[in-house]
């Protein structure tokens, strides 16, 4: 069930909390919602998982362009483990989240437990920003649900036998139904933000990455995909030979997470962390 709780600057953030166990903070990708991380649950150990819309999201409140950066979407998650009363937690993040947990790195690690990736690195590779700045912000061309889920094999190159169920899942989960067709989940405004970030000078993110030494680490690519290249997850590797990796094929920018090569990875990573003590929410 969804619930609410209010950030200290009055930001209304929607989150979900289930579970006992080893808290496990999912953190979903740009535009995406809690929802990205519905096929994994089944499939894992048992743990207590901790999801959120970031503002401008899902069900949380918009904030406007200049609050959807990674920093302050890092704090938000902060606050989101304050309210809960949770001292430590491991991270799954998915790109964006991905970066998010980079920061939590940096800025609070010891409130990690470790951090899983998924399909992202301190090297972002230029097609899969160009690719996701051509839709961000933007309501889809496609009517119906049914209609869209049908073009998506066509408009996502590097996915191979996906079932169209999956397809007609992820619009469901990704797009509501309006008077004029169907309407994204998040605030258009969330475009402005990428764009200033994707053509503002370039960051290194290698010194982020550092930042997570001392801590679990795993790595999930999807085989195909254009965001991180396989030299990047290499020198990832090479930095941290303790990193749990796997390549997930037949899957570009994202994995699903419910691919049993993603499960593997994720049950193994999970296991090897040690449960907490936390306070009680």
């Amino acid at each position: 069930m969804t619930q609410f709780f209010t950030t200290p600057d009055g930001t209304r953030i929607a989150y979900r909390d289930q579970g006992a166990g080893l808290p496990l903070l999912c953190l979903p990708g740009l535009t995406r919602t809690m929802g990205d991380f519905d096929y994994m649950l089944p499939h894992l150990p048992p743990c207590r998982v901790i999801r959120m819309d970031y503002r401008g999201r899902g069900e949380s409140q918009w904030t406007g362009a200049a609050t959807y950066t990674v920093p302050v979407e890092a704090k938000d998650a902060l606050d989101l483990l304050d309210h809960l009363g949770v001292d430590r937690a491991a991270v799954i993040g998915t790109s964006r989240g991905g970066l998010i947990a980079m920061v939590l790195a940096a800025m609070a690690k010891d409130r990690l437990l470790g951090i899983c990736f998924n399909d992202i690195g301190p090297e972002i590779h230029k097609p899969g920003l160009t690719r996701i700045m051509e839709y961000v912000g933007r309501n889809p061309r496609a009517q119906t649900h049914d209609a869209l889920a049908q073009a998506l094999p066509g408009n996502m190159p590097g996915f191979e036998n996906v079932p169209q169920s999956r397809w007609l899942a992820e619009v469901l989960l990704h797009y509501t139904a309006g008077p004029d067709g169907l309407c994204i989940t998040y605030d258009p405004a969330l475009r402005d933000s990428f764009l200033a970030a994707f053509q503002g000078p370039e960051v290194d993110l290698w010194p982020l990455f550092a930042a997570c030494e001392g801590l679990p680490l795993a790595l999930i690519r999807g085989g195909n995909s254009d965001l991180l290249t396989q030299s990047c997850a290499d020198k990832m590797r090479a930095l941290r030979p303790d990193m749990l990796f796997t390549n997930v094929p037949d899957r570009a920018h994202i994995p699903f997470l419910d691919e049993a090569e993603a499960v593997a990875l994720l049950n193994t990573w999970i296991n090897s962390l040690k449960t907490p003590t936390t306070n009680p929410a």
